[in-house]
């Protein structure tokens, strides 16, 4: 049986969870309508479980449908090894992203001390390199890392649209499933016909 780790991308990401249905509510009840038909199994850690329930207001019955569709259950972080190569990539990466970060802040420094007041966009645009500096494509949240440690203790697929998950999954050795196909993955498993195919 196939079992898939779901980062809450699955259910946040417009691109991705349009794949359900428009509205959230809507993408939610449909995918637990496949999940109930779908030999598979579905987990989420605590922490990812958590993060969604502030990031979604949940009704009591659909809560529970969801506590009984997918497993909650967090990693055994004590008893995980992770190689240390990993690590060591991690920290390379970390300090790049740091110097690179510290170069855009440079520059719009000196763009602002060239102009005679500073323009409010000029802010805008050095929060937006900075951020993508930082953190596009870094794991940077216990949740990302404890969805990727279930995955890889599970031997599990992990399901998310965050760039910096998925790069970690690989490094480890993680199977991945990409987020935007999940509906269609989970449809074949349940030898499903998608409306279109029809």
């Amino acid at each position: 049986m196939r079992r898939f780790v779901l980062d809450t991308s699955v259910f946040t990401n417009p691109h991705v969870s349009v794949q359900f249905g428009e509205e959230p509510t809507e993408a939610l009840q449909t995918f637990l309508r496949l999940a109930r038909r779908c030999p598979a199994e579905f987990y989420m850690p605590l922490s990812v479980y958590e993060e969604f329930r502030t990031m979604r207001e949940l009704e009591a019955e659909l809560a529970g449908d969801l506590e009984t569709e997918i497993w909650v259950r967090s990693p055994r972080r004590f008893s995980l090894t992770i190689p240390s190569d990993v690590l060591y990539e991690f920290i390379h990466e970390v300090r790049s992203r740091i110097d690179r970060g510290l170069r855009i802040a440079e520059e719009h420094t000196r763009r602002a001390g060239a102009s005679a007041a500073m323009p409010p966009d000029l802010i805008t645009q050095l929060r937006e390199r900075f951020r993508e500096a930082m953190r596009k494509g870094l794991v940077d949240s216990r949740e990302d890392v404890d969805a990727v440690l279930l995955a890889m203790e599970l031997d599990a697929e992990l399901a998310s649209a965050d760039e910096g998950m998925r790069k970690l999954g690989n490094r480890m050795g993680v199977k991945l499933v990409t987020a935007a196909y999940l509906r269609r993955v989970m449809e074949n498993l349940a030898g499903e016909q998608s409306p279109a195919l029809r």
